[in-house]
């Protein structure tokens, strides 16, 4: 009877160390279970990723059309105004056009594929919710990935504002040409697109840190003012052109969606039956025990 019930443990799985391992009732996994549930995890959103990216391949023209539409917008407009600027694209070196296309395609896949690397990561941390908690994290996953979207597309049409901010400051009537490099226009843009969609992604990771019982609504609303502050910083820092339209255009939605996140949080301690006393009494209590 034991070798028998012993045998279909002992035979391999086919593909077994690309699924991620069992997991208890309570959630509760080893440590070896934990680095083989990362590695499914990330082999899955890789796959993705790089699957995304071939089938961007195919539409590679339309893609650096799309890659150059801020870049194009934005000469118009300062042509409009200074009728004798000159602007010249160039891709500086044989490997270059190699180095751009796979770089766009390889972004391209990263933003089409989010719905599936944020599934995975949320499916990495979901085990260690309780059942209600799980039900919320699930409904702002469906939240997270159109927040990334929106934070994507708000930076690319951004994007022309601050390259017209950045073109102005070529002397008038001096005969200089602005030579961009492909490589770099496209790494400078791909920046801005990411910083946008990740940072409009700050309610999902703050209701997220209230689910776990990290943050409470009431310590938001304490530390509004420093948060507010500290967006218009790192809005300044984060952003690659460094000019004032851009800096605006992330500080002033990520203070908009903190707020939100905030009244989210306060909420769901309300539901929870969680005061701002309860809390304080808990920090007392950790304070003293020190």
């Amino acid at each position: 009877m034991a070798t028998t019930a012993a045998e279909p443990d002992a035979k391999p799985r086919r593909f077994g160390w690309l699924r991620p391992p069992e997991q208890s009732q309570d959630g509760t996994m080893a440590l070896i279970d934990h680095l083989k549930e990362v590695r499914y995890r990330l082999t899955i959103s890789v796959i993705a990723i790089v699957v995304t990216a071939g089938l961007a391949a195919f539409f590679y023209t339309e893609l650096v059309d799309f890659v150059l539409y801020p870049y194009n917008e934005a000469v118009a407009a300062i042509k409009d105004a200074r009728p004798n600027s000159d602007f010249l694209i160039v891709n500086d070196g044989v490997l270059r056009p190699l180095t751009l296309a796979v770089i766009a395609c390889s972004v391209a896949g990263l933003i089409a594929s989010c719905p599936i690397w944020m599934y995975q990561l949320w499916a990495f941390i979901a085990p260690g919710l309780v059942a209600k908690e799980k039900k919320y994290a699930l409904g702002f996953l469906g939240a997270a990935v159109p927040l990334f979207l929106m934070g994507c597309t708000l930076g690319y049409f951004v994007w022309p504002k601050g390259i017209t901010v950045m073109l102005s400051f070529t002397p008038k009537d001096m005969d200089i040409t602005n030579l961009l490099e492909m490589s770099s226009f496209l790494a400078l843009e791909i920046k801005i697109i990411l910083v946008f969609g990740v940072s409009f992604l700050l309610p999902v990771i703050l209701v997220a840190l209230n689910l776990a019982g990290v943050v409470r609504g009431h310590q938001l609303v304490k530390s509004r003012k420093f948060v507010i502050f500290g967006t218009f910083v790192f809005a300044a820092v984060a952003t690659p052109s460094t000019d004032p339209v851009s800096m605006l255009a992330l500080s002033l939605p990520m203070t908009l969606l903190y707020m939100i996140a905030e009244a989210i949080c306060l909420i769901l301690d309300k539901r929870k039956g969680i005061t701002k006393d309860d809390v304080t009494e808990w920090s007392i209590d950790v304070n003293d025990g020190a």
